[in-house]
């Protein structure tokens, strides 16, 4: 007893410094040591760092710091990076702009304007400066000429965009494939060295490799940090971390001085010596005072969420859904059985119940435990949805926050999501029962924007959200993302969340979400009821920069509008229904938000109230004024009230 408190005090006093090393094999957004920036997201374990939009970045950053050198000993550290990742440019014949490893500067943020072939590092005012502290190994997908050489390439770089020495890579040949790649430093011969390889084409071997000489202690901080950027310029692709490995052999220096440590260690040594029930009595009330400060402060949070659910629970209990313990939801899902799973999302699981008091079929949403994001999910949903009451809106039956779980029970539905439906496997959706959904989901849009008592902005208006019951009447869901406002507001600030493919091109360049933005998301989804193509999805022939809405807006100026209904329909369908349907959803997603119907007028004229719409046969690309810059714009709750 008296050597392990002893141990222990002297532990707390002198500290321990540790170089890094950490092992990533599966991302997620629980992860307390990645940091994400931009519009990086993880997604089924990976990180997807940008998508096809264009004019982003994403970033993925170690949180602890790399001590790259030590000012006392003029130590260098050596360090192994070793990553798997994926560029896909989705067959496009342009596309851009790369992916590149970095250090820099702990609290490097990302500059205004560094889309394209900054990569999210430097702009057109820093890509040269003298005050740069960055040095980058990089996959470059598009050579920009005023500072890249006339190829695709792998390059290092050394405080500026332009690259130091460079290597042909070929990134169309390698599209879609996992790249293997080792970056090495030996702080001996200061020599930085780049190895890469396909895992798809292992005898891959030209030009697979890439060195240069640097002194980092010439380049960098001594802390810094590390990490990924992607980023994409006029046109898009998709860039993938898949793993990463990380070590260096300098240990990161203690906060505090080394000559406090070492007073530390002598007056130990003192205490040690002179004797040991003074060390061990010190043990004991730094101990006790310890577990007193965590237990009260346990107590104080407890008490504070108790308070919170509390309030939280009676607002519920008036507004009808009934509250559940954890044991019966266990029960009705057989202890959340694999068999009972319904599908997984970012936060959490949802499986089948059956409620025996009640003989229904139930969904249940269970939240990931320690999920912060998706408590926040849950409070705002449970919120937002016990309020609302219309036949087009998946009903909210009950919801439970016992020991530290956070479950929603919700009416189960038979036919599960439209996209199951539209782009799975499952038998093409008859002309009648699409039509029927495109009603359906107007009204219930309609009654979320313009009958309840304040505005519901959805923010995440997708076909994998609309869930379909056994007569296929459909019933919108998953209001984690939606937000609460007054009817004569307009565009509110409100962080950009949501899904790519359905997202309002203003929302993605300001992050204002609004009943435009939903609008748009309410277009792409009628475009892909009617053509059964995704919102990325476009015919071979097609240009490969279009996704859904130019293919479709293209055939309307073209006149061949019908042309885009779904072909596993056998042309069995309603020529004007077809018609409306297509011109409300170009309407809808109409790139200026200005020029886009309020849900009521879309409600009309698909109910052939009014007439349709005159739209133009080409559609454009609208500017936007005073951006927020990248890095205020990210899909992590932490931007959301």
């Amino acid at each position: 007893m008296q050597i392990t408190l002893s141990l222990i005090f002297f532990l707390c006093l002198v500290g321990v410094d540790s170089s890094v090393h950490f092992e990533i094999s599966h991302f997620s957004s629980d992860q307390t040591n990645i940091i994400y920036q931009g519009v990086a997201i993880p997604s089924d374990g990976a990180v997807e760092l940008v998508n096809l939009y264009p004019s982003s970045v994403g970033r993925v950053m170690y949180a602890d710091t790399v001590q790259i050198w030590d000012s006392d000993s003029g130590k260098l550290t050596d360090f192994t990076s070793h990553f798997t990742f994926i560029i896909d440019t989705v067959s496009r014949t342009y596309y851009g702009s790369g992916f590149a490893f970095f250090f820099a500067p702990v609290g490097f943020l990302i500059p205004p304007n560094s889309s394209g072939g900054f990569l999210g590092l430097f702009n057109s005012t820093s890509s040269d400066s003298s005050a740069n502290q960055v040095v980058t190994v990089e996959f470059d997908s598009y050579s920009n000429p005023e500072w890249d050489p006339p190829y695709q390439h792998v390059g290092i770089n050394k405080n500026a965009i332009f690259s130091a020495v460079t290597t042909p890579w070929n990134t169309s040949l390698h599209s879609g494939e996992t790249a293997d790649v080792w970056v090495l430093y030996n702080a001996t011969t200061k020599m930085l060295s780049v190895f890469w390889s396909y895992k798809e084409n292992s005898n891959f071997i030209k030009n697979s490799s890439l060195s240069y000489q640097i002194d980092l202690r010439e380049v960098l901080p001594e802390v810094s940090t590390v990490g990924f950027t992607a980023a994409t310029g006029p046109n898009g692709e998709r860039a993938i971390l898949k793993s990463w490995e990380f070590s260096s052999t300098l240990p990161v220096k203690n906060s505090s001085s080394s000559r406090k440590n070492l007073s530390g260690v002598k007056k130990i040594k003192i205490l040690v010596i002179t004797t040991v029930f003074v060390g061990l009595l010190l043990s004991v009330i730094t101990c006790l005072v310890i577990v007193w400060f965590r237990r009260r402060r346990v107590a104080r949070k407890a008490a504070e969420a108790s308070l919170n659910l509390i309030s939280f629970s009676e607002d519920l209990v008036r507004a009808g859904p009934r509250k559940f313990s954890y044991q019966s939801l266990a029960v009705a899902t057989y202890n959340f059985a694999d068999e009972r799973k319904l599908g997984q999302g970012g936060f959490g699981c949802v499986y089948k119940g059956y409620l025996l008091d009640l003989d229904i079929p139930i969904a249940v949403k269970k939240i990931s435990r320690g999920s912060k994001q998706g408590k926040k999910e849950y409070i705002a949903e449970v919120k937002i949805i016990s309020r609302l009451r219309h036949q087009n809106v998946v009903q909210l039956i009950g919801w439970c926050h016992d020991q530290g779980q956070f479950l929603l029970a919700y009416e189960f539905m038979p036919n599960g999501s439209l996209d199951s439906h539209l782009f799975g496997k499952r038998s093409a959706l008859a002309w009648a029962i699409r039509y029927k959904i495109a009603i359906g989901f107007a009204s219930a849009l309609h009654y979320l924007h313009e009958k309840c008592e304040q505005c519901v902005v959805h923010r995440d208006i997708k076909s994998s959200n609309i869930m379909l019951d056994s007569n296929f009447n459909l019933k919108l869901g998953d209001f984690g993302l939606a937000r609460l406002m007054d009817h004569e507001l307009g565009l509110q600030t409100t962080g950009l969340a949501g899904t790519f493919g359905y997202l309002a091109p203003e929302y993605v360049k300001t992050g204002r979400a609004s009943k435009e933005s939903d609008i748009y998301g309410f277009g792409v989804v009628i475009l892909e009821i009617v053509t059964g193509r995704r919102s990325s999805d476009t015919p071979n022939d097609a240009n490969p920069e279009w996704g859904l809405v130019e293919w479709v807006w293209n055939l309307y100026g073209s006149e061949e509008l019908l042309s885009a209904v779904d072909e596993r329909l056998n042309m069995v369908f309603d020529a004007r229904q077809a018609e409306c349907l297509m011109i409300v959803g170009l309407w809808c997603a109409h790139p200026d938000w200005k020029s886009r119907p309020s849900i009521r007028q879309a409600n009309q004229v698909l109910n052939f109230e009014l007439a349709l719409p005159s739209i133009p046969t080409k559609t454009h690309v609208p500017v936007y004024h005073a951006p927020l810059s990248i890095s205020e714009v990210s899909r992590d709750e932490a931007s959301m009230a």
